[in-house]
């Protein structure tokens, strides 16, 4: 497994990130004993990097997988919070959840937010700042889908760690194609900000083309690591090996497929919208008389789930 070092921050990752939203109860819904253990396996093979979120409720899976452990393990998380004490009960929840003094990466989570993002939650973003020059917090970051808040972020000065959506597709990208991204990436770097990269697979739906999808965001300049999410050690142990080098045969690649796909319980449904204004990808729109979900546009990011009142939304 290949080390980097993200960009200034005084950090180094595996160049593999355990990635836990299809983990937790918004997709899988697997115990924190079945995902701790698989965290702990993927720690044991040299993977030190893992990438949650508040919204993804996997702190307890992150806690049983890491304790005791006897190496550093790298933490990144995020918010939506767009205020100070939003922010704040965010970062404390997460510290008191892992039972850690620091986070060592914490985001204003984005993915579907505008330019205006670092004025309009300028706050939560001082909140950030302010743990980390307590030491809570050890570098400050955004994870977005959007080309032009990743280009802007190259230019903020208090955003150590980028966190952009990159996958040869371009699925799920706003504002732009993956040669866009590329170039924000690249700004990024050159900047330097520490940079590591989300739904390479497109949310699973290039899993039939695992290989070149992963070598596409390997290759894009100034990505030092890729998070990809697993629930299944037969996952974890094929990234492993792509990632480690290793041959890969047909009959490995073979037994892949994706089939996940969101569905909206039409009996449940009160055609609120809420749920259109949550996908950061438009995947979701209100026709004659139903949400209808554009399985085309649609990278399983799950920011849908938890936004429908009703729990109409499922992963199936």
């Amino acid at each position: 497994m290949e080390y980097k070092k993200l960009g200034l921050a005084d950090i180094t990752v595996s160049e593999l990130c355990f990635g836990l939203l299809p983990m937790g109860p918004i997709q899988a819904n697997i115990s924190s004993q079945e995902g701790g253990a698989l965290i702990r396996h993927a720690l044991e093979m040299g993977i030190n990097f893992i990438d949650t979120a508040e919204l993804y409720g996997t702190y307890e899976h992150i806690l049983r997988g890491t304790h005791g452990f006897p190496r550093e393990v790298v933490i990144a998380s995020k918010s939506a919070a767009s205020d100070y004490k939003g922010m704040e009960d965010a970062i404390q929840g997460a510290l008191k959840a892992l039972k850690r003094d620091a986070i060592d990466i914490f985001h204003l989570h984005a993915a579907r937010a505008d330019t205006d993002v670092f004025n309009e939650r300028g706050d939560a973003l001082q909140c950030i700042l302010d743990y980390k020059q307590k030491g809570h917090v050890r570098a400050t970051g955004i994870a977005t889908h959007n080309v032009k808040v990743a280009e802007l972020a190259s230019t903020v000065p208090e955003i150590d760690i980028v966190h952009p959506l990159i996958n040869k597709s371009s699925r799920g990208i706003v504002n732009g194609t993956a040669a866009d991204m590329a170039k924000a990436i690249e700004k990024c770097h050159a900047a330097g900000k520490g940079l590591y990269a989300m739904k390479a697979l497109a949310g699973g739906n290039l899993v039939g083309e695992l290989l070149e999808a992963v070598s596409f965001v390997r290759n894009t300049k100034g990505i030092h690591s890729i998070a990809v999410g697993m629930i299944r050690k037969e996952e974890l142990e094929l990234n492993l090996k792509i990632f480690n080098g290793d041959v890969i045969t047909f009959d490995m690649l073979s037994k892949l497929k994706n089939t996940k796909k969101i569905f909206v319980r039409d009996s449940l449904c009160e055609k609120c919208c809420i749920c259109i204004d949550a996908c950061p990808n438009s995947a979701l729109h209100l026709g004659n008389e139903n949400i209808e979900v554009d399985h085309g546009k649609c990278i399983l990011c799950g920011y849908c789930y938890p936004a429908c009142p009703q729990f109409a939304i499922r992963l199936i």
